[in-house]
């Protein structure tokens, strides 16, 4: 491959890093450790400051971000991007919704950790009248920030199955000029340590519209709900502390995914294949 970015030493393609819901760029250091041993440049988007805003105007913020990384590094091809969480509806948003048509970002691959991609059950979870308070109860100080109120937050309302925005991506539909990686997590075994809050399992919604927990899933994000039309995943079970020198179980737990070994040397093998 033939470097298309005036000024690099490498032939490696730029890589954008978007973090999820409640997190930030920091979940990135090991990845990063990794990308600079490779020669790979990147850039982080932060929007921990954008706070309460809803889905669309982050996405948009997104843009923007990338147009002035672009100019001041002089990347005038495509860039990879990868995402945790719902970092990769925020990306997939002004890809296939804002940018849809006109195609102005060119991407060569979305590489996604996670992601609530046809809605989060447990973003629904968290509006239950009955259920909800526990839940939140449960998740504090560990997925959810004290004094969470699901209501006021508009990126949780933004990831509810059948919201605008879940139906807006879902009608624009994938672009054919982008390679989509999806990497999920599950706990096929109920190992002891993955996810305890939870007690390892997953509340994700059935075809029927009811609740039920699985271990399909990495303690947030059930992997029927990271599915793309067309696009398979790749799925990492979790294992019993110390087996064959495997990252211990809590490694493969939402939250920790963007810093899972396992997952890194996913993410570096389509970065540089």
């Amino acid at each position: 491959m033939t470097s298309n970015y005036s000024g690099m030493t490498s032939d490696r393609y730029p890589v954008i890093l978007v973090h999820g819901w409640n997190s930030h760029p920091g979940v990135w250091k090991k990845l990063i450790v990794r990308l600079e041993i490779s020669g790979i440049p990147y850039r982080k988007f932060d929007h921990t400051g954008m706070q309460g805003s809803p889905l669309p105007e982050i996405a948009e913020s997104l843009r923007n971000f990338l147009l002035v990384v672009r100019d001041e590094n002089g990347w005038s091809g495509p860039v990879d991007i990868v995402c945790h969480s719902l970092g990769t509806c925020i990306v997939r948003y002004l890809l296939e919704v804002v940018d849809g048509t006109e195609r102005k970002q060119t991407v060569r691959q979305l590489i996604g950790l996670g992601p609530p991609n046809t809605g989060s059950a447990l973003a629904e979870l968290f509006n239950d009248p009955k259920r909800g308070g526990k839940i939140i109860d449960k998740l504090t100080g560990v997925f959810v920030p004290m004094g969470f109120d699901p209501a006021a937050d508009r990126l949780v309302q933004d990831v509810r199955p059948g919201s605008v925005v879940i139906n807006n991506l879902i009608r624009a539909g994938l672009r054919p000029d982008i390679t989509y990686r999806i990497i999920v997590t599950t706990n096929p075994k109920d190992v002891p340590g993955f996810f305890p809050w939870l007690e390892g399992k997953t509340w994700e919604m059935a075809e029927d519209g009811k609740y039920q927990a699985t271990f399909n899933g990495d303690g947030v994000v059930a992997y029927r709900e990271s599915v793309l039309p067309g696009i398979s995943l790749d799925i990492l079970s979790a294992s019993l502390k110390g087996e064959n020198n495997l990252p211990s179980p809590d490694q493969y737990c939402h939250i920790n995914l963007p810093r899972n070994p396992l997952v890194i040397d996913r993410i570096m093998k389509y970065l540089t294949g």
